[in-house]
């Protein structure tokens, strides 16, 4: 399996060790597959046995071989198992899948350690990269930016181990208190924390600005740990097949995906690709309803900073999705060049794309939003009827999911994936349903521990100067 840029304009191609280090492609792309591979009945089949014998690292394992040919099977199945051991899991499935009383699926993504959905790739990732350092005898910077899961995710799953540095980004004040205390909490001298006095935006912006600069990046080795790195998606790749062998006897089902930066619903959309029965894409929205705004008419229209709300579903608190970049090569058949002219020149100078002339049709993608006092109706509903918490995030999934399904514009059955447990969000639930959330007894009074994090404004300068001094 090669890879290629989604800006490239020659035949340059990239195996999969390479681009797991590199993050982002140096002409600023995002790398994709070739090729997608292709699944048919006979080989769903199979996978629906490897499931039920060898569980989820078994499916994981056969779904990630399909995009990596240079890590030896017997090492790359070892990876998985690790990454996915049932111990590590709040429940041995590590992905079980639930059934509301209306019919709605719950796929339940958030039983890993930080327990949020972000754990089912930071823990694959935390597995490849020590692997990867040490075949080479190298070292690694991982910088990434998040805007409440990533980074706490990212941070859990690398602490600790050999060749790897973390310096997170994270939006100043702008996540929950548990999500801080999650990160901030974390006394490690390989993890640095930076809170930026911006939007998670800015963050991401910031990122991009010290992978741009390749000596930089070559310097101090520089790798990424947002879905902007191929292997996030891969490895997000795998529970869209575990939830459909889980709940479907053969039929199509679709899914709804609470959005922010594109990631979680673009995995979803290369299993699609894949042979995956998907009849829908639902992706949600909350207030930053960037994506929603695109499905609906064809333009793409990135929100200011100014712009950019602080909302009750602070993970999508994104108005500039750099996954976004991977559907539209896709819809624009890998055109290279236009890729590059759009994302590369005409997107930053202009501040939106108008794709309403392309023909989205055979996407599969619907889309709608929610608001804050939907999110509350959705929790206190789920909650009356089926004795059933969700966060505030899943809400929006939910919602829109249970809108479009009354509209009749979405073909049930529907699985929301679930995107964190209710405790990263406790002030909403009370709000919501007068319940403190639950929380796993590991969690216990991280508020209240001493925090290690530095401020810093928008300034890339800042960035690259924490970074040269680790």
């Amino acid at each position: 399996m090669r890879y290629v840029s989604t800006r490239a304009t020659t035949a340059d191609t990239r195996g999969f060790s390479d681009i797991l280090l590199e993050g982002l492609a140096p002409d600023g792309g995002l790398y994709l597959p070739v090729e997608y591979p292709t699944v048919d009945d006979a080989t769903l089949t199979r996978w629906r046995t490897v499931l039920a014998d060898e569980g989820y690292a078994g499916l994981a394992f056969e779904v990630c071989s399909l995009f990596v040919d240079d890590i030896p099977a017997d090492d790359l199945r070892a990876i998985c198992q690790r990454a996915y051991a049932p111990a590590k899991y709040l429940d041995p499935a590590v992905v079980p899948v639930s059934q509301l009383s209306d019919g709605l699926w719950l796929a339940h993504l958030s039983n890993g350690p930080t327990v949020a959905f972000k754990d089912m790739a930071m823990q694959l990732l935390g597995e490849l990269f020590p692997y990867e350092l040490a075949r080479r005898g190298e070292t690694l910077t991982i910088l990434g930016a998040t805007s409440g899961d990533t980074g706490s995710s990212a941070e859990h799953a690398l602490k600790g181990r050999d060749g790897v540095r973390v310096v997170m980004l994270s939006p100043a004040d702008r996540m929950t208190a548990f999500q801080q205390a999650q990160m901030y909490a974390l006394d490690d001298p390989n993890i640095v924390n930076l809170a930026v006095e911006g939007v998670f935006d800015d963050c991401q912006d910031l990122v991009k600005a010290v992978n741009a600069d390749a000596e930089f990046k070559a310097r101090h080795r520089i790798g990424a740990v947002n879905s902007i790195n191929w292997a996030r998606l891969m490895a997000q790749i795998v529970y869209y097949f575990a939830a459909w062998l889980r709940i479907s006897e053969g039929g199509p089902l679709s899914f709804a995906v609470p959005s922010g930066n594109f990631g979680n619903i673009a995995a979803g959309h290369i299993a699609r690709r894949m042979g995956l029965p998907i009849r829908h894409l639902v992706l949600a929205t909350n207030e930053n309803d960037v994506l929603d705004e695109f499905f609906r008419t064809g333009i793409y229209r990135v929100r200011s900073a100014e712009e950019t709300l602080a909302t009750s579903s602070p993970s999508m608190d994104i108005s500039k999705a750099s996954n976004f970049e991977r559907f539209v090569a896709d819809l624009l058949g890998r055109d290279g060049a236009l890729v590059a002219e759009l994302f590369g020149r005409r997107l930053p100078a202009e501040g939106s794309l108008d794709l309403s002339a392309t023909d989205r049709s055979g996407s599969g993608f619907v889309s709608g939003s929610s608001r804050h006092a939907d999110r509350l109706a959705t929790i206190r509903a789920t909650w009356e009827q089926d004795r059933v918490l969700i966060d505030p995030h899943t809400a929006d999934g939910v919602h829109v999911a249970r809108r479009l399904l009354a509209e009749g514009t979405v073909a049930g059955p529907v699985v929301v994936l679930e995107t964190a447990l209710p405790v990263k969000f406790g002030e909403t639930i009370i709000e919501a349903v007068g319940v403190t959330p639950p929380r796993p007894a590991v969690f216990d009074g991280i508020e209240d521990l001493p925090r290690h994090v530095r401020r810093i404004p928008v300034d890339v300068d800042e960035v690259k100067a924490v970074i040269a001094a680790l």
